[in-house]
């Protein structure tokens, strides 16, 4: 029998899984100076796009910049490898704008491990987990499934829908966690530690050969020009000598790169009826998965059940990448049998001869309710043990890659013995998410909207790194230069401030000028536009033009301050608070809320509950918890 082996090397951290959660906590953990690992059952799919070969959207965009101004890797590489850009709803108001850009889904890929192998601090291996190693609740290692011991003080599990995956098309299924990738038993590990696991699915649509599609049928829908960048690094890329993607070094104005077009069809009634014909072979509808599916993204079998009043539904084919003819096609995530995906994808006007070339499939997957998480993505069964990504019931890119950096973050950081970073929901939606997850948990696969957020006037696409900058150069994650831009830019925008309150234009002064609908700044006179960059105009415009929603955002964060900083000590046994309600008694119990802010999200929670424990608090001893209160 071959014994185990122990890799010669301690790590600080080690990540398990190298998708988009996976690589942002390996990218954190290095930068921080901690010596970190990334393993990975396939070195090759590293950041791997599965399912929709873009990145960014409403909210989501947000997020990305917002990871892009705490010193992650997702906006840049976007950036660099990006095909297609727009900005979202840009007629509408400012807190629902949002940047999405096609990413040429091989060179995203192809980039990104290039950055990880060039990161100092960072090494990469390839292997499958069978088991995680604790010792005294605490993380000591893992084994790999050929016998591999790695030794680390703290891992990150962030392994997508691979745990225990299976694969659906029809009523044949397969293990696996995307088509033609293995699964991984992590999971199993998880649950001999004692940790709760349920199941979630998701799909994608097929992917067709771009020159069986009758374009000359589709509406055509270009990029933006100037093209909408996630990262406030942009003009960088291609500095470094062993750069291999430079193709949109858009900071040379000589250099041109032609945007790709992405086209829109629509569904046809022939196309419902094939469909509703076959619903029973659809495992979905047959019974056959168990997991809750995204009721967000739903299903084309979903879609034309739901809204059987639609006789067509709206259909997007984005290009994957400018040097394949491969086309995901956008609104048909479908596990339909293959035979009834090929009939039903050529009553599609446009699509009538479409060859392909990978079918649509659901998947099912394991994930642990985050509430067993604290906001420092770390477990509370197990410490030194972080989830990120859909292992906590997420679904999209951003979302684990949030999650991805704030866990890689903290797991070098508590090794280092300082602070831990707690993103606020009041200064992004890295931290509504977060709390969200850790407060609220999940029924359904989590995934962000501009809805979630009570201050999303605050939270912006514009003020990403004015907001979350100056917090990660506290946190020493981001280089001398995007410090000095940013105070750069801050200090230009108060100055602009400081103007607008000075100038007259049109007889007044010319913050009250900007209250009014109709003004612009493009219409002031060029003398005036040249003092600022038109960056800073669009952030000044914004401001004194929405100026009495942001007072008040502003002083409903400074009412709720107080509470939101009040710890939750862990001596209160929320069992024997007489008054509390069964239901917030076991949700306290469970959740173990860290400040009287978070109780109060807590379902379940009423203020009176929350009144109660302020009282405890107020007394500030453990026997208040029990016999004092009520």
């Amino acid at each position: 029998m071959t014994s185990d082996f122990t890799y010669p090397t301690h790590y600080d951290v080690l990540i398990v899984g190298a998708g988009h959660a996976g690589v942002e906590a390996a990218l954190a953990a290095a930068r921080l100076g901690a010596r970190t690992a990334l393993l990975t059952q396939n070195l090759d799919t590293i950041a791997q796009m599965s399912c929709n070969p873009a990145i960014g959207g409403l909210a989501k965009g947000n997020m990305v910049r917002e990871i892009d101004a705490l010193g992650g890797g997702m906006g840049l590489n976007t950036d660099a490898t990006a095909i297609q850009f727009r900005m979202l709803n840009a007629t509408k108001g400012p807190s629902v704008r949002s940047p999405r850009a096609q990413a040429d889904k091989k060179a995203y890929q192809f980039r990104m491990k290039w950055v990880l192998e060039n990161t100092p601090n960072l090494e990469l291996h390839q292997g499958n987990v069978a088991e995680i190693l604790v010792e005294n609740d605490k993380v000591v290692g893992l084994r790999t499934n050929l016998g591999i011991h790695f030794r680390c003080r703290a891992i990150v599990i962030s392994a997508g829908t691979f745990m225990r995956g299976l694969l659906h098309v029809g009523m044949r299924n397969a293990v696996g966690g995307r088509m033609g990738d293995a699964m991984s038993t992590v999971s199993d590990s998880l649950r001999d530690l004692g940790f709760e696991v349920q199941r979630f699915k998701t799909g994608t649509p097929c992917r067709l050969n771009g020159r069986s599609i009758d374009f000359s049928r589709c509406e055509r829908q270009d990029g933006d020009t100037p093209p909408a960048f996630f990262s406030y690094m942009t003009d960088t890329i291609g500095r470094d000598p062993g750069e291999l993607f430079t193709l949109n070094r858009w900071a040379d104005p000589a250099f041109h790169v032609e945007q790709m077009p992405c086209w829109i069809t629509h569904t046809s009634p022939q196309t419902h009826d094939i469909i509703r014909a076959n619903l029973h072979q659809s495992p979905m509808y047959a019974g056959v998965i168990e997991g809750i599916g995204p009721r967000y993204c739903p299903s084309i079998e979903d879609k034309v059940v739901r809204f059987a009043e639609k006789g067509s539904h709206q259909l997007f084919l984005e290009p994957e990448g400018r040097h394949s003819n491969e086309y995901y096609i956008n609104g048909v995530s479908t596990s339909l049998p293959y035979e009834v995906q090929y009939a039903f994808i050529r009553s599609i006007p446009a699509l009538e001869q479409a060859e392909i070339i990978r079918p649509g499939y659901a998947v099912e997957y394991d994930f642990c309710p985050p509430t067993q998480l604290y906001p420092t993505m770390e477990t509370k069964r197990v410490e030194h043990l972080y989830f990120a990504g859909q292992i906590n019931g997420t679904s999209g890119y951003e979302e684990a890659a949030g999650q991805g950096l704030i866990a890689g973050l903290n797991a070098a950081l508590k090794l280092s013995g300082k602070p831990a970073y707690i993103p606020s929901r009041t200064t992004s939606y890295l931290g509504v998410m977060v709390d969200d997850l850790v407060t609220k948990g999940v029924t359904e696969p989590y995934r962000m909207f501009t809805s979630r957020a009570e201050y999303r006037l605050l939270l912006r696409q514009d003020n990403c790194d004015l907001r979350l900058s100056p917090e990660a150069a506290e946190l020493g994650f981001i280089g001398p230069e995007r410090k000095r831009r940013t105070e750069e830019k801050a200090a230009a925008l108060a100055e602009a401030h400081a103007m607008a309150a000075l100038i007259v234009h049109e007889g007044v002064h010319l913050e009250k000028w900007f209250r009014r609908t109709e003004s612009d700044w493009r219409l002031l006179p060029e003398e005036l536009r040249a003092k600022f960059s038109p960056v800073i105009w669009d952030l000044l415009e914004i401001d004194l033009k929405y100026a009495g929603y942001l007072v008040r955002q502003q002083d409903m964060i400074t009412r709720t301050s107080k509470m939101e900083h009040r710890i939750l000590p862990d001596w209160i046994d929320y069992a024997s608070v007489r008054g509390l309600k069964k239901e917030a008694q076991q949700k306290l119990m469970s959740i173990r809320p860290q400040t009287l802010g978070q109780a109060g999200r807590i379902q379940g929670v009423t203020p009176a509950d929350v009144a109660l424990l302020t009282v405890i608090l107020e007394k500030g001893r453990p026997e208040a918890s029990a016999a004092e209160v009520g």
